[in-house]
């Protein structure tokens, strides 16, 4: 079954679907409507706080700079550059993909008193991708305990294969217990338990799937970017739609799902599964093609002193249809179900 993404969107309503519009006047200012500084040249960001500071990571390859995007800020408003964790793709995930050029789609969490990023590295189109991580004490460049130990291979795929590895997200459970969600395209999103001691998947490890989207014989697949996020006894998983990296004519979107387990089922506001390519659209531009910015989409959530944050990219139509940097709220609804304020 092919589904209608026109359908998905207007399924949507109930769930407080973000529309990219002009706000009401008079309204307050979102977070995105103060964004100001290094903002554009990002693609799949993902947030954290260390102290008073902020830190984005996106993909690499912008600029020339193979490894991952990183941008600061003390407010949520002003973005500054800090370079990139890495200045070129550790030497095993270059001799795994040898045609690769920058480290993708990064995930950053604190584990065990040290800041674990992951990472995958591929070549666009291929299923012969590689994941893995690295961990540093401080995200501050300026103290003695700063630097980077990569740890190498967590997982990968190849040719021929039935899913892809790339967009890994780190997930705890309830229980404690740790997680990846990874996967782009072709049979969809995975999910596998992972060692709490080493970050790797435990030998023998069940893969779970967790969301697809069911397309034509031959025809794509458009699912990637899974963000899993737990709140009050659910699991939320976030996952982007249709077409990213296409500029102004992306049609990238975010929807969700949620489960009372962490390996699913994952079901939209309507009841329908994810895997059966449903979800509640929660960021997406609508009417498509209506106002500055395409392509909503790949984000990552971060739980800050009382308030959750979602990151995303978007296409600016109004500077080049560059990969911008948009940052919002996210509200929860009387029925547990997210609306970003965008």
């Amino acid at each position: 079954m092919m589904l209608d993404r026109r359908r998905v969107l207007a399924l949507g309503l109930g769930g407080g679907v973000a529309a990219l519009a002009a706000p009401a006047l008079g309204a307050p200012a979102t977070l995105n409507e103060q964004l100001s500084g290094y903002l554009d040249g990002l693609h799949d960001p993902v947030i954290i706080r260390e102290g008073d500071t902020y830190h984005v990571f996106g993909s690499g390859g912008w600029w020339g700079k193979p490894g991952p995007s990183w941008r600061v800020s003390t407010d949520l408003h002003d973005w500054r550059a800090n370079g990139s964790p890495f200045e070129a793709i550790p030497d095993w995930a270059a001799k795994a993909i040898p045609g690769a050029t920058s480290m993708w789609a990064p995930d950053i969490h604190f584990v065990d008193g040290v800041y674990r990023l992951y990472y995958s590295v591929s070549t666009g189109g291929s299923m012969r991708s590689v994941t893995g991580f690295a961990t540093s004490p401080t995200l501050d460049r300026a103290s003695p305990k700063y630097g980077w130990t990569d740890h190498g291979l967590v997982i990968e795929s190849f040719a021929g294969g039935t899913y892809n590895v790339i967009d890994a997200n780190f997930v705890v459970d309830f229980a404690g217990d740790h997680w990846l969600a990874f996967g782009s395209y072709w049979s969809g999103i995975k999910l596998v338990a992972l060692d709490k001691t080493t970050g790797k998947p435990k030998p023998g490890a069940t893969l779970h799937s967790l969301a697809y989207r069911p397309a034509p014989t031959g025809g794509d697949n458009p699912v990637e970017g899974a963000f899993v996020f737990s709140r009050n006894g659910w699991y939320y998983l976030f996952a982007s739609y249709d077409y990213c990296c296409r500029k102004e004519g992306s049609n990238y979107y975010v929807a969700v799902g949620r489960s009372r387990s962490v390996s699913g089922p994952y079901v939209g506001k309507d009841g329908r599964a994810m895997m059966d390519g449903y979800g509640t659209a929660v960021i997406a531009e609508r009417p498509w093609g209506s106002t500055n910015w395409r392509g909503p989409g790949h984000c990552g959530l971060y739980h800050d002193s009382g308030r959750d944050l979602v990151v995303y990219h978007a296409y600016d139509v109004a500077h080049a249809s560059r990969p911008t940097l948009r940052v919002a709220e996210l509200i929860w609804n009387a029925q547990g179900w997210p609306v970003a304020l965008v």
